[in-house]
């Protein structure tokens, strides 16, 4: 059986991508938010994964607020990177992980979860990001497995059932006959808002007790309705739900994780951003 070696999260502000293009990884600005990546970097070199699934939300270039699902898996031999107007160069394709691909499929909608199934799709920068992040020197060296979780159209997805969707992924990875070695990425959040009355909100307090809770309670955060969680966290601070997700397939491995290593800074273009590893016990 495969297995699940641990998880990961990152913030995935388009801006990042422009100041990796640029080299300004060193800059003041940027320095407190790159600072917190070499530690994760190292722990992958030493884990060495085969294959990623990440949660992630798309931003209009796969899906649109005219269709838009809940939850979509990518089930695509590649999956090309397409510019969203924000001049970030695009990176080559990303290979799939077919064979995994389907094997969550059947397994969330086995379990009663109502799915999208996509042999094509674009990504995005919520999905690149974290790939040239964790991975910033050459190719990708991993096979990925995109999942995609609503958060820009209402209604939006209960915390607690995108934590069970989590959970059926993690019970797939860990059932999926292979002798591969797998971790799960979040991108997203945290806490911002960029419009609007509030916009530039971010609160500090609920970031850090949420990123405590996943290590130590990671149901805590499934208490709160998603208009509760907007409130703690802005518009776009619910992609924190992708971090749930993350949580929730760890569990497949055991009821306790290991914290590698993780980061907090504020702001980056008015974002909370944050970065975590842990490691499956």
């Amino acid at each position: 059986m495969a297995q699940l070696i641990g998880g990961l999260g990152t913030s995935h502000i388009p801006a990042i991508g422009s100041a990796i293009h640029k080299g300004l990884q060193q800059e003041p600005y940027w320095k407190p938010f790159f600072d917190g990546f070499p530690p994760i970097r190292e722990w992958l070199g030493a884990k060495r994964p085969d294959v990623v699934v990440l949660f992630y939300n798309d931003h209009g270039l796969n899906f649109f607020l005219d269709k838009m699902p809940t939850f979509a898996v990518g089930a695509a031999p590649e999956y090309n990177n397409a510019d969203e107007g924000w001049g970030i160069p695009t990176l080559p394709p990303f290979r799939g992980e077919l064979d995994l691909s389907w094997h969550i499929i059947n397994t969330l909608v086995e379990k009663e979860f109502d799915i999208v199934s996509c042999q094509e799709m674009l990504v995005d920068h919520a999905c690149t990001l974290p790939l040239k992040l964790f991975w910033p020197e050459g190719d990708c060296p991993v096979t990925v497995v995109p999942v995609c979780i609503n958060t820009v159209q209402f209604p939006l997805p209960k915390a607690s059932r995108v934590y069970a969707m989590g959970k059926a992924v993690g019970e797939a990875i860990k059932s999926w006959d292979s002798s591969k070695k797998v971790a799960v990425i979040a991108s997203g959040g945290l806490s911002h808002q960029l419009d609007g009355e509030r916009a530039g909100f971010i609160n500090k307090a609920f970031d850090l007790q949420f990123l405590d809770s996943l290590e130590t309670n990671p149901e805590w955060a499934t208490q709160f309705s998603i208009h509760e969680l907007v409130e703690k966290t802005g518009t776009q601070g619910v992609e924190l739900l992708m971090w749930l997700a993350m949580r929730g397939a760890l569990t497949a491995a055991g009821p306790k994780v290991r914290r590698v290593t993780g980061n907090y800074h504020i702001p980056i273009s008015n974002t909370a951003t944050a970065v975590l590893a842990l490691e499956a016990a």
